[in-house]
């Protein structure tokens, strides 16, 4: 058994008119040290998907195992980058990424050590005490990414998180995403990242998860064998890029 495993999962919310069911029977594995992305058309339940492997919410039906046992609650080996940046607009950066920290029980001295580290990282050194009014969208995120590095999950969950952002400001992102995860000082093994970009998908991911339509079910799992970085202009992206657009259209 991998890292995680999705059995049968199925999540059905009430509706005004009865209920709706935004997944339906999704098995997924996910083995350590994989990127995994995964795509579909609005509303098929990409979102909902990362917040059951984070434990945020319930399955209706099915079960999701981590480390081979079954998963109850919230998954504290996970974090989330969300697409909205998540970021308490009174708090300072420093202050944003201690969030996370606190409940952990870590000292002062440590959650001072893990951010002064984390914010280096993502490049913010000086905007310690900035607010997030003060910050641009490409620097929210990077708000968001250090606290979520910071407290070195097994598994970073993102959901859509560069399509606020510029196209400049997406590419830098994107290829620092892929530093990070190659970065030896950084524990960060494995990343799930949904995006209704499909060449993202394939420029960031080593398999390519297709859902359908709501009910969200797996149509695919591409595997992406193209050598990093990747763009464009390589020899099969484009190839892979189509099959994906061939089986969602």
């Amino acid at each position: 058994m991998g890292l995680l495993k999705l059995e049968n999962i199925s999540k059905v919310f009430p509706h005004a008119r009865g209920f709706l069911k935004a997944i339906r029977d999704i098995n997924l594995e996910v083995k350590e040290g994989e990127f995994v992305t995964i795509v579909g058309p609005s509303g098929c339940g990409k979102s909902t998907l990362l917040r059951i492997i984070n434990g945020l919410i319930p399955p209706t039906e099915g079960r999701v195992f981590y480390n081979g046992k079954e998963q109850k609650g919230i998954n504290l080996d996970c974090a989330m980058v969300f697409q909205t940046f998540a970021l308490v607009p009174w708090l300072t950066v420093f202050e944003n990424i201690e969030l996370a920290l606190i409940p952990r029980g870590l000292s002062k001295e440590e959650r001072v050590r893990k951010i002064e580290f984390y914010i280096d990282k993502v490049g913010l050194e000086g905007f310690e005490e900035a607010y997030p009014r003060e910050l641009s969208g490409g620097m929210k995120q990077r708000v968001g990414l250090a606290r979520a590095l910071a407290v070195e999950p097994k598994i970073l969950l993102m959901d859509e998180p560069f399509s606020s952002l510029d196209a400049l400001t997406a590419i830098n992102l994107r290829e620092e995403l892929i530093d990070f995860w190659n970065d030896p000082q950084i524990s960060l093994k494995t990343i799930i990242m949904v995006t209704h970009i499909i060449e993202e998908a394939v420029e960031l991911g080593d398999r390519v998860v297709v859902l359908s339509p709501h009910p969200g079910t797996i149509l695919d799992d591409i595997r992406v064998d193209l050598p990093r970085p990747r763009d464009k202009m390589q020899n099969g992206f484009n190839e892979i890029v189509n099959k994906i657009f061939s089986i969602i259209a």
